[in-house]
């Protein structure tokens, strides 16, 4: 260990006394301290420090200059440290110094570097369609268009002419009358037509359920309505459960239905005498109350309930008194026979377009859902049965079922989208597909209706659409196979004052979205 009076000085060392080795003179006497033993700060320590330097001036007046060159040496740094430039300058604390508390940084607002706009990403090249049918859909024949046509696999609008539009429909709106059917009913729902005996000796009551497809011809004979139940066979259920008691006295309940018996909007004179294609809505008739139970047009009565209860009793083999009324509480049932099921129904209605099942149809739904049982509950019956399918039904307006009215109302965007659903038979609608006419082929776009024949013979069998007439406009709406395999889903009304020549002009038309498929413009 160095003693404090041999500091380190970093000199060189001369040969001279100048270098001798700094160490006392004397030897110490056994028993005292020699200096060099002392204890700093002493009396003793402080004797010998002052006889060394007596004894070596020179030696100690250089180690004094050379320690206060490094003392000075040091106060310079110091001095030097303490004028540093402030980026530089790390200034230690003196340990004697009192420590002053560092202040708490008050912290620096970071400023956020601005966002660099990302460019937006570049929409996919459009396809370019080429093949146009414009100069076929400005044919005037089609009157005021309105028409769409949709590719069925990607939902992609292809051709487009006030699409959005609500008119009038005709009997395509059997496709919605359908659909919401087979949504509220249930495909396998049959209509039942009942009989019940009350407490009364004697007396019957003869429920109309609301088939218009019942019988009056007797077993064996087929009527226009194919595998139609028998009023017949109603009748004898009844005499075998009254066990040979007479009948005394029938009720006619037909309550289900409530009035008017026909729509105000329809033409009563052309639909139901000279066409023969509407009877009045009643929740008991027999053959849709044709003048002829196997012809698909005849003319209709104006007493459809009379004429059922005529059949019924002549099967009963009584001509007991009849009264309109209600079944009493309590009655018992003897007898009870059913239509079709709904499936059946609707393939029967949508081949031929049978306005009666379809208003019979519209009126079940109307109940079932508790809108009510007139006309003007079909409205809110039908689109609650239309909403189950998760098309939006805005500016849809249902006056009746079978699509008579010029007050129904429906845009042809609406049947593009539930088409893709019936080309899909999706919730059972197969079945209405299964019935649509086809072009060239059957029921009402067949050649014998004068449709697709000439030119527009190239759609034969590729069409399957349901048609429609009423007095301002001729409609089509249904399902193309197009030429380049491309399913297409379209609807196309001419309205306003139209004659029948709109109907080729149609078929015109759709035949031109046959030849387009997918390179179908709306330009």
């Amino acid at each position: 260990m160095r003693e404090p009076d041999q500091p380190e000085t970093g000199l060189p060392r001369s040969s001279d006394a100048d270098s001798a080795s700094i160490t006392p003179s004397h030897t110490p006497t056994p028993g005292t301290t020699s200096a060099s033993e002392a204890t700093p700060g002493t009396p003793a320590a402080l004797g010998g420090l002052l006889t060394a330097i007596r004894t070596h001036p020179r030696a100690w007046i250089i180690a004094g200059a050379a320690a206060a060159f490094v003392i000075l040496g040091g106060g310079s740094v110091a001095l030097g440290a303490t004028v540093a430039t402030p980026a530089t300058a790390e200034v230690a604390p003196s340990p004697s110094a009192t420590r002053t508390p560092t202040p708490t940084p008050t912290p620096v607002k970071t400023i956020a570097k601005p966002v660099r706009a990302v460019p937006a990403a570049v929409p996919g090249a459009t396809r370019v369609r080429t093949c146009s049918v414009a100069g076929l859909s400005q044919d005037g024949r089609l009157g005021n268009l309105e028409a769409q046509v949709v590719n069925a696999k990607t939902g992609e609008v292809m051709f487009d002419r006030n699409g959005g539009k609500p008119g009038p429909t005709a009997s395509v709106l059997k496709t919605l009358t359908s659909a919401a059917a087979l949504a509220v009913l249930g495909p396998d729902y049959r209509v039942s037509t009942r009989v019940l005996k009350t407490a009364t000796p004697g007396q019957i009551v003869l429920v109309g359920g609301g088939d218009v497809t019942l019988s009056r011809l007797p077993g064996g004979q087929d009527s226009f309505y194919t595998g139609a139940p028998k009023m017949q066979d109603l009748a004898d259920q009844a005499k075998q459960a009254l066990g040979g008691q007479p009948v005394t006295s029938i009720i006619v309940d037909t309550s289900l239905f409530g009035g008017p018996v026909w729509q105000p909007s329809w033409d009563e004179q052309e639909e139901r005498v000279v066409e023969g294609s509407t009877s009045y809505i009643t929740a008991l008739q027999v053959d849709g109350d044709r003048d002829d139970p196997t012809a698909i047009e005849s003319p209709r009565s104006t007493d459809p309930v009379g004429r059922a209860v005529a059949s019924f009793q002549q099967y009963l083999g009584t001509n007991a008194p009849v009264t309109q009324g209600t079944a009493p509480g309590g009655a018992q049932q003897i007898g009870i026979v059913q239509s079709q099921p709904v499936t059946t129904l609707i393939d029967q209605a949508m081949r031929v377009s049978d306005n009666t099942i379809m208003e019979e149809l519209a009126r079940l739904v109307a109940i079932k859902t508790g809108a009510g049982n007139t006309f003007d509950a079909e409205n809110a019956g039908v689109i609650a049965g239309l909403k189950q399918y998760g098309i939006d039904t805005t500016g849809i307006h249902i006056a009746d079922g079978s699509g008579l009215s010029g007050d129904n109302a429906v845009p042809p965007s609406y049947l593009t989208r539930l088409f893709i659903k019936v080309l899909n038979r999706e919730n059972g609608l197969g079945v209405v597909y299964d019935g649509l006419p086809v072009s060239g082929e059957s029921g009402t776009l067949a050649s014998g209706y004068n449709r697709f024949t000439g030119d527009n013979a190239a759609a034969r069998g590729a069409v399957h659409a349901k048609t429609g007439w009423i007095d301002n406009g001729y409609t089509l709406s249904g399902i193309v196979d197009a030429a380049d395999g491309t399913k297409l889903t379209f609807a196309v009304f001419a309205l306003g004052p139209v004659s029948d020549n709109a109907k080729q002009a149609i078929d015109t038309l759709v035949t031109g979205f046959y030849h387009c498929g997918d390179n179908l413009s709306n330009n």
